[in-house]
């Protein structure tokens, strides 16, 4: 069942020759605008009740137009928007507040604008006074608050009820790392317990934690709704290429879609792992010294060339990357029909499981300014796990255990061992 269903939206902003005109309209439609600016054109879309839908785009595609058309914030120019349930907001924290009115006032005052009774607001203060975390500052004027104060108060009372539909914009980058963990263990509880979630985010990070799919705002239009990791991809190719031309998504054998940008300049035409016998591997063992392997072409003359890798874990996140430009081996004046090869040694000290490395040729240290290639989901290869110790996590640390114990602090025992026959498993 759909809690949001948007058909054929669009947002247009006019302008007239005047006020006096602009009233006009709405009584003549045949009094036209002096101009007229679409910000949204043909948007559609569904989320279904508990499915969390990212939406990622550049500065003016249109993110924050879509989550005030929803809220009611602003009405459609055309189309139609259907939500079932109640929804929730956090779009500009603390924004309305009435500065000579304290945190506890402010935060009724926000309750009440949302539709609460009165005593459904006394049934909760307490918990936004808790969750805020303010102490003192709660009960004083919020012309003295900081912005991260406002923040912790707008948050706490637009979550003190659980929504059927929650509408999160960038606001929770504003205040400190605490804060910002544990606003989003709330809205990871509320995603627990059937609300549908709406964000607006640049953080990968975020997309990926939070959401089952993610849609890719560009002009106005919707031009991808995909899984997380394939829509950032797809994302980060356009902002490559400050556009869509050269975008591209090519279907893998394994189902995954990797997204190729660039303007073709160079190419990568040969990527291998490599054992150190330099032997081409897709499976390695935690710990072991690889080579990553690659071939470029250059096709038309380059001033200056660029290459990186980016390794990332199975869920897209990134976990380490660098590029020749870090490693002071920027290349120079290149022809066409030139061919270079790169070898990157490494140990793989990496956690068990799967892996893809991204490459990216440009002009300089990242890919803003001339991307000529870059790719995603360029190599995939599996990490096992056979003669180390068992562990969690992406990263392998093995750490020096020193073992105290006794009255008197004597140091019994120093475990060092890197490997040792009986800690090995399957």
């Amino acid at each position: 069942m759909s809690v949001i269903r948007i058909s054929n939206l669009g947002k247009s902003f006019r302008a007239y020759r005047s006020e006096f005109q602009r009233v006009r309209s709405w009584f003549n439609k045949r009094i036209q605008p002096q101009s007229e600016h679409w910000v949204l054109r043909n948007v559609e879309f569904e989320v279904a009740r508990g499915v969390s839908v990212g939406i990622v785009g550049q500065n003016g595609a249109g993110k924050s137009t879509l989550l005030k058309l929803i809220t009611g914030t602003l009405v459609p120019s055309e189309g139609r928007i259907d939500i079932a349930g109640t929804v929730g907001s956090i779009l500009e924290l603390g924004m309305g507040f009435n500065p000579e009115l304290t945190g506890r006032q402010n935060a009724r005052h926000s309750l009440s604008l949302m539709g609460r009774t009165a005593k459904e607001i006394d049934s909760v203060i307490d918990d936004v006074e808790a969750f805020a975390e303010i102490g003192e500052y709660f009960d004083q004027p919020v012309r003295i608050y900081s912005s991260g104060m406002q923040m912790r108060v707008g948050f706490a009372a637009v979550t003190a009820f659980r929504p059927d539909v929650l509408i999160v914009d960038e606001a929770l980058s504003v205040g400190d790392a605490y804060f910002q963990h544990k606003s989003f263990d709330r809205i990871a509880g509320f995603r627990e317990l059937g609300t549908s979630l709406l964000i607006v985010s640049h953080d990968r990070a975020a997309i990926m934690s939070l959401c089952d799919r993610a849609l890719v705002l560009h002009s106005g239009t919707i031009v991808r709704d995909a899984e997380p990791a394939e829509a950032m991809d797809f994302y980060n190719a356009i902002i490559g290429h400050q556009g869509m031309e050269t975008v591209r998504s090519e279907p893998q054998q394994n189902g995954q879609a990797q997204t190729v940008s660039g303007t073709g300049e160079a190419a990568v035409v040969a990527l291998e792992l490599r054992d150190v016998h330099g032997k081409a591997v897709e499976i390695v063992e935690v710990g072991t010294s690889v080579c990553l392997y690659l071939r470029v072409v250059i096709r038309q003359p380059v001033e200056q060339l660029v290459l990186g890798y980016l390794l990332r874990d199975r869920l897209g996140q990134s976990i380490y990357g660098t590029n020749t430009y870090h490693q002071q081996q920027v290349l120079q004046n290149l022809q066409a029909g030139e061919t270079i090869e790169f070898q990157f040694q490494f140990e793989a000290r990496l956690g068990p499981g799967s892996y893809s490395i991204s490459t990216a040729l440009t002009s300089r240290q990242d890919h803003h300014e001339k991307n000529y290639e870059w790719r995603d989901l360029a190599l995939v290869f599996e990490v096992v796990n056979r003669t180390h110790r068992l562990f969690a996590g992406c990263n392998w640390i093995e750490p020096c255990l020193t073992l105290q114990r006794g009255p008197n602090g004597t140091q019994l025992t120093d475990v060092t061992q890197d490997v040792v026959a009986n800690h090995v498993h399957n």
